[in-house]
């Protein structure tokens, strides 16, 4: 490694922050030991007292419909509004889920769905005071920026009243959804038909300011250049410095099956590694670095918690949308345990806003509930179901028109 990149580690590893410029270089050039080296030292500090454990959450994301208007072209799960594949949950199928989602220890839930031509504030407001009228204690994390924008358009309101009101209805924090990739060129390359990146940001802002934090995700894999991956970072990062509002940074990786790109690009794992290390060092104002095991593997996640992780994301009781990509990779409770432990860290049950509700210090301690599985119920997962109950039955879904 040039003398020049080995400085910029150093600084980057002693918590100085580095430029777009020095973050490409280090993420082109730097030998990847030394990289992860330096992210967990910034880790290690950031997290001093607590540096030895890494967290997860037990979560369920609920895919109310799969009718969608902006066909991305990375996307295997969405049906055009006239298609005869479409699907909706009604209200007694999201409140079953919601209280199977209790009944496993899970505090989390994400609503996932396409944008449908119909819904607006009126939808969301009325799915999350039933759930949160019912299911209190359940943490609504869903829905992002993209959302905001179709239903404030569908209703004829403002962004800024949409976020309002499905915040009184429910609304803890935003999932960062429908972020992708930022940057416009590739942005319009996979999404045309969404907002602009900067119009993403906008809304997070202003979500930010009426109080309603989020995270951020990004898509690795669908044509982009390593300028593109770092400039997307140089975004959040600027809103970051405004608002303060992201509070955990999520990359993950394209799946190749069932979608319009067809795995024409992917990126590897040691890129993956890579944007997790170099998250860790650029980000010196997001608190948390997730790892995905969902796209890129258990070994891989596990992998990332050397690289500057602290967070393993979630035991999933549900998920439709990258497994419909091809994502084949399940796990359940006591498998992620087992990953954190055997990274030599200390596995801790989070909350939302990153809080630990369960230290497991003792192994002896640890859960032993076998049915906290992820995918334990998913269109996209052949037999998905819980117990006896008869998948097509559980997954019983109303056509639309």
């Amino acid at each position: 490694m040039p003398r020049s990149a080995s400085a910029v580690l150093d600084r980057a590893a002693a918590g100085e922050r580095i430029t777009p410029e020095e973050a490409l270089d280090l993420y082109r050039s730097a030998p990847l030991h030394a990289l992860g080296a330096a992210a967990d030292t910034v880790r290690r500090r950031r997290y001093a007292g607590a540096e030895h454990i890494a967290t997860y959450i037990i979560e369920r994301n609920i895919n109310y419909t799969n009718v969608c208007v902006t066909a991305c072209k990375f996307c295997a799960f969405y049906a055009a509004p006239k298609s005869d594949k479409t699907w909706e949950r009604d209200l007694t199928d999201i409140l079953r889920r919601c209280a199977e989602t209790v009944e496993l220890g899970g505090t989390q839930i994400m609503f996932q769905g396409g944008h449908h031509p119909d819904y607006g504030v009126e939808y969301y407001e009325g799915m999350f005071k039933a759930i949160k009228d019912a299911y209190p204690s359940l943490v609504i994390h869903s829905l992002g920026a993209s959302e905001v924008q179709h239903m404030a358009k569908v209703s004829g309101v403002t962004p800024e009243e949409a976020i309002q009101r499905i915040k009184a209805a429910g609304l803890d924090s935003f999932a960062g959804a429908g972020a992708e990739l930022l940057p416009e060129r590739a942005r319009t390359a996979i999404a045309p038909l969404k907002e602009s990146g900067e119009r993403w940001l906008e809304i997070m802002e202003i979500a930010h300011g009426l109080g309603v934090e989020s995270t951020c995700t990004m898509l690795m894999g669908t044509g982009e250049t390593n300028e593109e991956r770092i400039e997307h970072l140089r975004m959040v990062r600027d809103v970051q410095d405004r608002t303060g509002g992201f509070r955990a940074f999520i990359p993950y990786t394209y799946q190749p099956e069932n979608n319009k790109l067809k795995g024409q690009t992917q990126a590897t794992s040691l890129e993956y590694l890579r944007m997790i290390a170099i998250a860790r060092l650029f980000f010196d104002n997001v608190a948390h670095i997730q790892g995905s095991w969902l796209t890129t593997g258990k070994e891989i996640g596990q992998l990332s918690l050397h690289y500057g992780a602290d967070d393993l994301g979630s035991v999933m009781l549900e998920e439709n949308v990258v497994s419909s990509a091809g994502a084949k990779h399940r796990s359940n409770l006591l498998e992620m345990i087992h990953l954190i432990r055997a990274s030599g860290r200390v596995p801790a049950q989070r909350s939302t806003t990153y809080e630990h509700l369960r230290v497991l210090e003792d192994p002896a301690d640890d859960p032993a509930d076998d049915r906290v599985v992820s995918h334990l119920s998913s269109t996209a997962v052949e037999g998905g179901g819980i117990g006896a109950v008869a998948p097509q039955r559980l997954l019983k879904v109303t056509p639309v028109g």
